[in-house]
């Protein structure tokens, strides 16, 4: 049994920081959302690349390292923790909300404002094979689907191009056509990127469904919502100067940091979860 979350009580450089964690890369697509949201906050990234994909793991083993990387975060005296990996939200985000005292804001597939975009009643939804199984988003698909298709697509191997930053390859594009056209095929007018590591692929999906069809990222929503939640506590940050990001990794860290700079558009150093 996982011990309950407690904050830190001894001075830390990140105090009053966000934590933000993926399990690798693709939560830097939430992390820019919320820099650009919250340009003077400082920020924790944690990608955790040693145990990638999530979606290929057991609900215990996402919820043990759910829990795991929170409790390092609220030991460094974050104010709130951002899940930005819809397999982790929808496995054990309510579990880290039950043993946590922090504001915990989580992202999941952007269902609901995709069946309000769609024009021919039919949306697809690229996720991992956990999150497309999951309980929590068939009570998504029941909540705000009953007059539309909702199609759900496991994409298996897509976040490993990703942890790669194999963004562009034949190799890469031949998955996305495996998983796409199917749902095109079906009458799909809207795609939800139902995995954080898919944005770093938006313009491949484009191209591979054409420019008629919708895609959907819920990064900016969860910004909107992690800064809502701020506001109402009490604990945006006052400074005027822009925050500090601090990335750190549970898997090697010479390629986290190529990978993480490539795709963060700017050289950056990466630690080693400790």
């Amino acid at each position: 049994m996982s011990q309950p979350i407690a904050s830190s009580t001894t001075a830390s450089p990140f105090q009053g920081a966000i934590g933000v964690f993926d399990s690798g890369v693709g939560g830097l697509s939430v992390l820019r959302a919320i820099r650009a949201a919250l340009p003077h906050e400082h920020l924790i990234y944690v990608a955790d690349s040693g145990h990638a994909p999530y979606g290929d793991q057991s609900e215990a083993h996402i919820t043990q390292r759910t829990l795991t990387v929170g409790n390092w975060l609220a030991a460094q005296g974050v104010k709130a923790i951002t899940i930005a990996c819809n397999t982790a939200t929808v496995v054990a985000a309510k579990t880290l909300r039950e043993q946590t005292h922090l504001p915990v804001v989580a992202i999941e597939p952007a269902i609901k404002p995709a069946v309000v975009l769609t024009r021919s009643g039919v949306v697809g939804v690229l996720a991992t094979r956990q999150t497309v199984q999951s309980a929590a988003v068939a009570r998504l698909v029941e909540l705000y689907g009953a007059d539309k298709r909702i199609l759900l697509q496991g994409c298996p191997g897509l976040v490993e191009q990703v942890e790669r930053a194999d963004l562009h390859s034949p190799e890469t594009e031949a998955l996305l056509r495996q998983f796409i056209t199917p749902l095109l095929e079906q009458g799909a007018d809207t795609l939800v990127l139902g995995c954080t590591h898919y944005p770093f692929l938006r313009d491949t999906i484009q191209r591979v469904a054409g420019e008629g069809v919708t895609l959907l990222d819920p990064a900016e929503a969860v910004a909107r919502e992690l800064a809502r939640r701020l506001a109402n506590n009490g604990s945006l940050s006052s400074a005027s100067q822009q925050g500090h990001v601090q990335f750190f990794t549970s898997g090697d860290v010479a390629q986290a940091q190529a990978v993480m700079s490539h795709l963060w558009d700017a050289p950056l150093t990466v630690q080693a979860l400790p």
